[in-house]
Parts: structure tokens; C-alpha cells; sequence
């Protein structure tokens, strides 16, 4: 049990690592939404910034795992859909490259939603 609960440690800690500087990125350069046309795309995407900073730093320390979890499922999602999905029109495997991290991603929160204590 103790491997199982090492490996769950090193899954959470990654996971928010990359939330964290995903979220630090989307603040420092908000430039990077460019091409994506949502009304009050850069309010949606500072929200976003700091909810993936919060929620990661709370992965990080350990605390509120799963309620941390489900706004970053969300995240993801609407990332998928929002920056993703609309690479379909270049052919399925453009979309499956482009969308590798995030779907290995999501399938992590979805690990540590279920598995975590």
C-alpha cells in the first residue's frame, strides 16, 4: 500500500506543478490567448490562471485533493473543447497530438479524484 500511496504523491505533485505554472504562464503572459475569440476571453483566462494556481498549490500541500480536482477537470475540459476540438479540421491524429498533454492530464485528475484518500 505504501507504493500505491508514493505513487498517488508523485501523481499529485506533478499534476500540480503543471497547474501552477500553467496558471503563472496565463498571468505573466496573457498574450498567449491569442486566436482564441471568446467574449471576455482575458477575464476568463485570469480566473482561470488563478483557480489553477490555488487548486494546484492545494494539490501541492495535500489538502482538499478531490474538491481541488473538479475545477481543474473543468479547466481541462473547456480547454479541450475551446483550443482542441477545432483542430478536427485538420485530421484526427493534428488533434491527438496537439491535445496528448491535456488528455493525459485530465486522465490524472481523474486518478487522483477517485483514488485519492
Amino acid at each position: 500500500m505504501a507504493g500505491a500511496l508514493s505513487a498517488l504523491r508523485i501523481i499529485r505533485c506533478l499534476t500540480a506543478f503543471v497547474f501552477i505554472v500553467s496558471g503563472l504562464m496565463k498571468i505573466i503572459h496573457p498574450e498567449i490567448l491569442n486566436g482564441v475569440d471568446l467574449p471576455f476571453s482575458l477575464n476568463i483566462m485570469m480566473a482561470a490562471a488563478l483557480v489553477e494556481i490555488f487548486c494546484g498549490v492545494l494539490l501541492a500541500i495535500n489538502q482538499q485533493v478531490k474538491n481541488a480536482v473538479i475545477p481543474l477537470i473543468i479547466i481541462i475540459l473547456g480547454a479541450i473543447l475551446l483550443t482542441k476540438i477545432p483542430l478536427l479540421d485538420n485530421g484526427i491524429l493534428t488533434f491527438l497530438f496537439e491535445a496528448r498533454l491535456d488528455i493525459v492530464i485530465l486522465g490524472l485528475l481523474a486518478l487522483l479524484y477517485y483514488k485519492h484518500p
